[in-house]
């Protein structure tokens, strides 16, 4: 078919949904489930599920390409025994095989990890640990439910350099209801302290129907204004780079390029990638699916030889577009201002005398944002992609 065609000649990835947690986050609307919930009693047969769509995906790509990037996401992949993560990512290797230093990446959550899961998972191939952190404080933690105790994230980054890994990545969230200027400074300081290689945050966003959005409403937490939310941001942007680490991408800071996440640039810059697992979703030739949610339902639907899809999309080219402009604005690199149409690159000169877009990067025929532009960036894209 049409959407195989130049498969191989763009990064291809493999996503690997993990839906299982040992308890929801007060903030969390993912397609995950906790013990006792419908879907977490599928678990036993997950890993059988995901090595069956691997199967499909070989068969539906018909001359399988190598893959560039592995990321194991969820959930919580670590809930898993390092021998069923071991044993995916075989099976992934196996099919389709991994190009040489290929980026293989799990989320974990510091509690679900110890130093012999992570020098197994080292041992196995895996290359780079993403630790969820998000924040030092133990009030601001008792806010989002998060299950770990200070320090903790800190002391397993300790274990995965000692395992080997040298790529290790923590996650950090702003913007929580009662978080302080100093609540934020002291969880980007506890971070760094644990000199990671890479770092990004996140501004909590209340989704409808969690329990933070219930909380909210009911009045029990008040969410930050924009203008907290605005502080918050630069405050990250100045104390890392103060510390060494530059953003490349809107959320994402590293110490250099070899420690940029490659699979999510893969996304970014429009690559190819399957997503095995519930609700999973996939990008092949311009052609977009995603699997159905409960992994009852993805589970069944495997065994019997079938798609797990729900449902597939072509975007439009106006679609694609706007897609493009908004994915390229997310990365340090930019657009290049030739890929814009006329209206696009009169928009641009006109966001970059507004202190929008970089003036050095403009004059060398790219759009990139400034720190102002960062904050300001949907209506810049919208401009752009026009």
């Amino acid at each position: 078919m049409a959407a195989l065609e130049g498969l191989g000649t763009r990064p291809f990835g493999f996503y690997v949904h993990v839906p299982f947690c040992a308890s929801r986050c007060g903030y969390c609307d993912f397609n995950t489930y906790v013990p006792g919930e419908q879907g977490a009693e599928q678990a036993g047969g997950y890993v059988e599920a995901v090595l069956a769509e691997i199967d499909l995906a070989a068969r539906v790509l018909e001359a399988p390409p190598r893959v560039d990037t592995v990321f194991f996401g969820g959930g919580t992949p670590s809930l898993l025994k390092a021998e069923e993560l071991t044993r995916i990512l075989g099976h992934i290797e196996a099919r389709f095989g991994l190009r040489p230093g290929a980026e293989v990446t799990t989320e974990a959550n510091p509690e679900s990890v110890d130093p012999r899961k992570l020098e197994q998972l080292r041992e196995a191939g895996f290359t780079r640990l993403s630790l969820g952190m998000q924040s030092a404080v133990p009030r601001v933690l008792e806010t989002l439910n998060r299950a770990h105790s200070p320090g903790r994230p800190q002391q397993a980054v300790a274990e995965a350099r000692a395992a080997g890994f040298e790529q290790v990545s923590l996650d950090l969230i702003y913007g929580t209801p009662g978080e302080t200027a100093e609540d934020w400074r002291a969880s980007l300081d506890a971070a760094l302290s644990a000199e990671p290689d890479h770092l990004s945050t996140y501004s909590l966003i209340v989704e409808p129907g969690t329990r933070l959005a219930a909380q909210v409403r009911r009045g029990e937490l008040t969410v930050p204004g924009e203008d907290v939310i605005v502080d918050r941001f630069e405050t990250a942007e100045r104390v890392l780079a103060d510390a060494g680490l530059r953003w490349y991408e809107t959320c994402s800071w590293a110490t250099d390029e070899a420690a940029w996440c490659r699979h999510n640039l893969g996304y970014w810059g429009g690559g190819d990638w399957w997503g095995a697992g519930p609700g999973a979703h996939s990008h092949v030739g311009g052609v977009r699916w995603w699997n159905v949610l409960h992994p009852r339902a993805w589970a069944e639907k495997l065994a019997a030889g079938t798609s797990p899809a729900a449902a597939r999309e072509t975007p439009a080219s106006d679609e694609v577009r706007l897609e493009r402009v908004m994915l390229g604005l997310r990365l340090r690199a930019g657009v290049a201002l030739d890929q814009l149409t006329p209206t696009g690159r009169a928009a641009a000169a006109r966001h970059r005398d507004e202190g929008l877009l970089e003036p050095d990067d403009h004059a060398a025929g790219r759009a990139v944002l400034t720190l102002r532009g960062r904050l300001l960036a949907d209506p810049v894209t919208i401009d752009l992609a026009a």
